[in-house]
C-alpha cells in the first residue's frame, strides 16, 4: 500500500498542484513548512542509507567521481545557458541556476530501479552529491549568478548544512544503531518523503499563483529544457567515455534529476518566492519525464558483459 502510494507521487503532485492553483488561500500561508518538511525528507533519506552504501564507492570510484563531477558541471552550465537563451527575469534566473547547482534528487533511485539501471550506484551518487552540496551548491550559485544577484554564500552554506547534511547524518546514525528495528518500518520513509514534497510543491504553487499566470509557460519551458539536457548530457558523456549501458542509464538519471525540494527551500530563504517556482515545477516534471524514460528503457532486459558492452534481450521478464 505504501509503495503504491509512493510510486504514484507524480499523480499526487499534479492533483494537489491543481487544487493549490485554484485555492491558493489554503496553501500560501504555510510557507514556513517548506524548510522543516525538506529536513524531514533528508532525514528519511539518511535512514534508508547504510554505511555499506558509502563503502560501495570504493568498488567504482572512477564512475562515482565522474557522475558527481557531471552533476555539478553539466546541470549548472545548462541552467545558465537556458537562462541566457530565454532571457529570463532575474528572480527566475536565480531559481533556475540554483536548481542546477543542487545535488541529485532521491527520486532518481526509484526511477533508476524502474529503468534497469545500477540502483546501488544511483544511491551512492545521490548520497555523495548530497553530502558535498553544502560546499558545491552555494559556491556554484555564486559563480554563475553572483554578478547579477546578491548570493549569500555563507548563509546558503549554513542553510544546506542544517537542511541536508545534519538530517542525513542523523538518519544514517539511526539506521546504523537501530538497523533491525528500522528495517521493519523502512517503507514508511519514502511515503513520508513523497507526501512532504507534494505539500511543498502545493505551497509554492499557492504562493506563486499570480506569477504562474504570467510566467508559468516560460518556467515550464526552462524546466523541460534543463531536465532534457541533463538526461541527454549524462547519457551521452557516459557512453562517449565507454561506460556500460547500465552505468550510462544510471548517470543520465542522476544528472537529469535534481533535488528540487532543496532548491525551493533555499530560494525561499535566500531569494524570492518566485525564484522557488522553477524548483516546484521541476519536482513534478522530472518525475514524469523520468517515469517515461524508465518505461522506455525497461522494455528490454539489459545485461552488461565483462567487457562493459551491453547485451539486450527482448524478454522484459528475464
Amino acid at each position: 500500500m505504501l509503495k503504491k502510494f509512493t510510486s504514484l507521487f507524480p499523480l499526487w503532485a499534479v492533483l494537489l498542484s491543481v487544487v493549490a492553483y485554484f485555492y491558493p488561500e489554503y496553501f500560501a500561508p504555510h510557507k514556513g513548512l517548506i524548510v522543516p518538511f525538506l529536513s524531514l525528507i533528508m532525514l528519511g533519506m539518511g535512514v534508508t542509507l547504510s554505511v555499506d552504501d558509502f563503502l560501495a564507492v570504493l568498488k567504482k570510484p572512477s564512475v562515482v567521481v565522474l557522475g558527481t563531477v557531471m552533476q555539478y558541471t553539466l546541470m549548472p552550465f545548462f541552467a545558465w545557458i537556458i537562462c541566457i537563451m530565454l532571457n529570463l527575469p532575474t528572480e527566475l534566473m536565480a531559481g533556475v541556476v540554483l536548481l542546477g547547482c543542487c545535488p541529485g534528487g532521491t527520486a532518481s533511485n526509484v526511477i533508476c530501479y524502474l529503468a534497469k539501471g545500477d540502483v546501488a550506484l544511483s544511491i551512492v551518487l545521490t548520497s555523495v552529491s548530497t553530502m558535498i552540496a553544502f560546499l558545491a551548491t552555494p559556491f556554484l550559485t555564486w559563480l554563475y549568478i553572483g554578478q547579477t544577484v546578491n548570493v549569500d554564500v555563507m548563509g546558503m552554506l549554513v542553510s544546506v548544512v542544517k537542511i541536508v547534511l545534519v538530517p542525513v547524518v542523523f538518519g544514517l546514525s539511526i539506521n546504523y544503531f537501530f538497523e533491525e528495528k528500522i528495517s521493519k518500518i523502512r517503507d514508511i520513509f519514502p511515503a513520508i518523503s513523497a507526501l512532504a514534497i507534494v505539500i511543498i510543491i502545493a505551497v509554492i504553487i499557492g504562493v506563486n499563483r499570480g506569477s504562474l499566470e504570467s510566467m508559468g509557460p516560460l518556467v515550464l519551458l526552462a524546466v523541460v529544457l534543463h531536465n532534457g539536457l541533463g538526461l541527454a548530457g549524462g547519457y551521452g558523456v557516459a557512453k562517449a567515455l565507454k561506460l556500460s549501458e547500465t552505468e550510462a542509464r544510471t548517470i543520465a538519471i542522476e544528472v537529469g534529476m535534481q533535488n528540487s525540494g532543496l532548491s525551493v527551500a533555499l530560494a525561499i530563504k535566500h531569494f524570492t518566492a518566485a525564484a522557488a517556482l522553477p524548483g516546484a515545477i521541476f519536482s513534478i516534471w522530472h518525475n514524469l519525464s523520468g517515469a517515461f524514460l524508465a518505461g522506455h528503457w525497461s522494455r528490454d532486459s539489459l545485461h552488461d558483459d565483462k567487457s562493459g558492452k551491453p547485451e539486450l534481450s527482448g524478454n522484459p521478464l528475464e
